[in-house]
């Protein structure tokens, strides 16, 4: 059976199309092993990236991070369960999932993945992470 990377929605809540693309892009970019530099250009100029207690923000830090968590993993799968949008219309939302990792020496692991608040700002495929 193929990854979807797809995302569930409340019912009856309309979302916006280019909420739901970016997503889809955005996490099939995380699992993408080269694909650095689309991956922060995935983010705002000035957006706060939190990771566990790493915290980073602008373009050059989310793509140092970002590089460094490639360092010891093979592969990563997102699924991005549900997303959930703060009202209709709104471009701001939450969502919840997991990510399933192989590292490179072979052993596996997966954690749940929680993306408490990101705004896709109206106009842009980018996202500002705000860090809160």
């Amino acid at each position: 059976m193929s990854h979807s990377y797809a995302s569930e929605y409340p019912p009856g809540v309309q979302v916006d199309e280019g909420i739901k693309a970016f997503f889809e892009e955005f996490y099939k970019t995380s699992d993408t092993p080269d694909a650095h530099d689309k991956y922060a250009d995935s983010f705002t100029d000035g957006a706060v990236l939190v990771m566990a207690s790493k915290r980073v923000q602008g373009r050059d830090e989310i793509l140092e991070l970002r590089k460094g968590l490639w360092t010891a993993v093979a592969s990563r799968l997102h699924t991005a369960v549900k997303i959930f949008p703060f009202g209709a219309a709104s471009t701001e939302v939450m969502l919840y999932g997991t990510v399933a990792y192989t590292l490179k020496d072979g052993r596996k692991a997966a954690v749940g993945l929680v993306f408490p608040r990101g705004e896709r700002r109206v106009g842009e495929e980018r996202l500002c992470g705000n860090g809160r």
